[in-house]
């Protein structure tokens, strides 16, 4: 897995990051945390799969102490070469070796956006989120962006275009192949209660959001549909359909869960 996000490191950022689709969901992620972070108590965050960093730099520019990981060196190296505050650092790690041991301090909060925790197997998943728990500081919370089972855009689109198959291949428990900038990468998908259900007596729910309900998956960034004006109609209907029901039918979905006392 390594090696096959070190070749996506390359376009990343054009093809995703500073795409219109990407700015529009990740503004939407933004929407929903901003209120935690813009409050006056520096935090200290962890992000696991952090890509090229650009979550990371932004919760850095509010005064955050950031950690920033992610199994690619590629996405690392182009992380650092950006310009970034000195309270943000980033580094190579597999969330699969992860442990207390890992870090010198613990953190108010655990980050993980668009996907990344969807390279992990339900038993990987399992065994990340129990140990999460002996990261963080009291009330700590987990902040996790996940692609669903459900998505209405994907099932339309392949649909549309004859892919039966491929329209439902997120709704399975086993792994499938996804493409992400021509590399193909083993990816599992989960809705909201899968998540809730790997968590039970760790951490209470606190809130889902559907991210990316209306506005497109991003590998439709060269059609029309990522144009104004109707990305722009895509973006009035997510600030409107923000209700949990709707997070398994987006492209994303952002959970939050806080730590409960009995695990502190």
């Amino acid at each position: 897995m390594k090696a096959d996000f070190d070749i996506a490191s390359s376009q990343y950022d054009t093809i995703f990051t500073f795409s219109n689709i990407g700015k529009a969901q990740r503004n939407r992620v933004y929407k929903h945390i901003t209120p935690l972070l813009k409050q006056k108590k520096k935090l200290s965050i962890l992000e696991l799969n952090c890509g090229t960093g650009e979550d990371a730099i932004q919760f850095g520019n509010l005064g955050h102490n950031v950690i920033a990981t992610d199994i690619s060196k590629g996405m690392i190296e182009i992380a650092n070469n950006k310009p970034h505050p000195k309270n943000v650092s980033f580094s190579t790690l597999d969330i699969n070796l992860i442990s207390k041991a890992s870090f010198s301090n613990k953190f108010d909060i655990i980050f993980s956006n668009f996907g990344g925790l969807n390279c992990l197997s339900k038993e990987q998943l399992n065994t990340f989120l129990k140990e999460s728990i002996n990261l963080l500081n009291t009330n700590g919370k987990l902040i996790l962006v996940i692609m669903p089972k459900n998505c209405l855009w994907e099932r339309l689109y392949f649909s549309l275009k004859g892919n039966l198959k491929k329209a439902k291949r997120r709704n399975t428990t086993k792994s499938v192949i996804a493409n992400v900038d021509g590399v193909g990468i083993e990816t599992w998908y989960y809705n909201a209660e899968d998540i809730v259900s790997l968590t039970n007596g760790l951490y209470t729910l606190k809130t889902v959001k559907p991210i990316g309900l209306a506005i497109p998956p991003s590998y439709l960034e060269n059609s029309i549909l990522a144009k104004k004006p109707l990305l722009s109609i895509f973006k009035g209907i997510d600030a409107l359909f923000t209700g949990a029901f709707w997070a398994k039918y987006a492209d994303h979905f952002l959970i939050e869960l806080t730590k409960n006392e009995q695990q502190i």
